[in-house]
């Protein structure tokens, strides 16, 4: 009970004190605000960007590897990308796939593809710089395509190298617009195609990628349209694992393969480069943490200043009520309860200052997911992060000015100016 009148009569206090002094408070808690708003700020979109980045790092799977001509970062160890040792590597091939797919034993599936841009045309409508990606049938359980509408194409149709093409949701909309793009036929570089399917919307990951944009085509019809012998335009085998092998495992009988295929000797290196998603990812970690770091930095700065902010107006506040202080302290009241009085007054102060911040945050969160595509979420976590933080600032801020009150002398206070 006496903690519970304590806690009543502080906040009674230092509301008091809030109304009876608004523009000293509104310039005090200013700091603390920016503080805030600030360092969540940060905190709120690097998650958000770390999110956006994991879900389309995921999309690539994680039990994936691509095999591809050009590894996607720098060797291990090394800073810099070596692309001279790459450039005159052969581009993987795609009789390569299928031998994968015949001799592995942790492989579920391998898919083959590689992609260029086209101007299409339906009718008197048409798109320039669309990406058309020529794949194999077994990319669509490799990815997991989502078809919303018909369907994907078959085996045979592959084989056969069929004029049949499963398009993105913007590029139905934009071809056929206000009609159903299903039997329709659309010109890729003179060559006609059926719309057999249309994938399901997704919008932009976060690297900008969309399949709402592309078109997929049979990789053996994409043959009479691009030279893939002679050009490297990204030709890559995707490669699915069997669920719970091990990764390693996984990895060595893919590289092994490739060499043999690729008929290289022992003491050659590798031609060709595996690439999974836990390399990017494992970039992007030392990158979030200096992100966080320099963020954290920056913000603490902020608070700081508010901190002081606070400070400044707890000693005001203590020497304005000298005399209080004084009177209470000649009535019985311990130095416990004057410490405490403060410092729950500059915890207060400080948190009041916090919400506003967070408050100002989850309104800009609003305004950026609203006007933009990039989805940013002020989570429980960051909320929680923010309030500790200006607790923590206002106690800190509030024990120097409340120790300094709860030493007073009754006499001497009661007799101060």
């Amino acid at each position: 009970m006496l903690l519970i009148r304590l806690t009543y009569e502080s906040l009674s206090f230092a509301f008091n004190s809030l109304r009876a002094n608004k523009l000293r408070t509104l310039l005090s808690l200013l700091g603390i605000t920016i503080g805030i708003f600030a360092i969540i700020s940060v905190f709120t979109v690097i998650d958000s960007l770390e999110r956006g980045i994991r879900e389309s790092l995921s999309g690539l799977g994680s039990n994936m590897i691509y095999v591809a001509k050009w590894p996607w970062t720098p060797p291990e160890g090394e800073t810099e990308y070596p692309w001279w040792r790459y450039m005159n590597r052969p581009s993987p091939e795609l009789e390569e796939a299928e031998e994968i797919v015949r001799r592995a034993n942790t492989v579920e599936n391998a898919a083959f593809l590689f992609g260029f841009s086209r101007t299409v045309q339906a009718g008197s409508d048409n798109m320039d710089n669309v990406t058309v990606m020529a794949t194999t049938h077994a990319m669509y359980d490799v990815w997991n395509l989502d078809v919303e509408k018909g369907r994907y194409f078959t085996e045979s149709e592959m084989r056969n190298g069929a004029p049949v093409a499963v398009i993105g949701a913007d590029i139905e909309k934009e071809l056929f617009a206000g009609m159903n793009a299903l039997d329709r036929v659309m010109k890729i570089q003179g060559h006609k195609f059926r719309v057999i399917g249309v994938y399901r919307r997704k919008g932009q990951d976060a690297f900008g990628n969309t399949m709402d944009k592309n078109i997929h085509i049979s990789v053996i019809k994409s043959m009479n349209m691009v030279d893939i012998r002679n050009r490297d335009i990204g030709q890559t085998i995707c490669i699915k694992a069997r669920p719970n092998v091990d990764s390693e495992r996984f990895k060595a009988e893919i590289e092994g393969i490739m060499r043999t295929l690729r008929r290289l000797k022992p003491v050659e290196d590798n031609d060709f480069a595996l690439n999974e998603v836990s390399l990017i990812s494992s970039r992007f970690d030392q990158f979030f943490k200096v992100f966080n770091l320099a963020g954290a930095i920056i913000g603490g700065f902020s608070i700081l200043v508010g901190g002081f902010g606070i400070a400044n107006i707890m000693f005001v506040s203590v020497k304005e009520r000298t005399k209080i202080i004084g009177i209470q302290k000649s009535l019985g009241a311990k130095r416990y309860f004057i410490l405490l009085e403060f410092i729950f007054e500059a915890i207060v102060l400080s948190v009041i200052g916090g919400l506003v911040g967070l408050l100002l945050i989850y309104i800009g969160t609003l305004i950026i997911t609203y006007s933009t595509e990039f989805e940013i979420t002020l989570t429980v976590v960051n909320i929680i992060k923010g309030l500790v933080i200006s607790s923590v600032i206002g106690f800190l801020a509030g024990f120097m000015p409340a120790r300094s009150a709860a030493r007073l002398d009754p006499v001497i206070a009661i007799n101060s100016l």
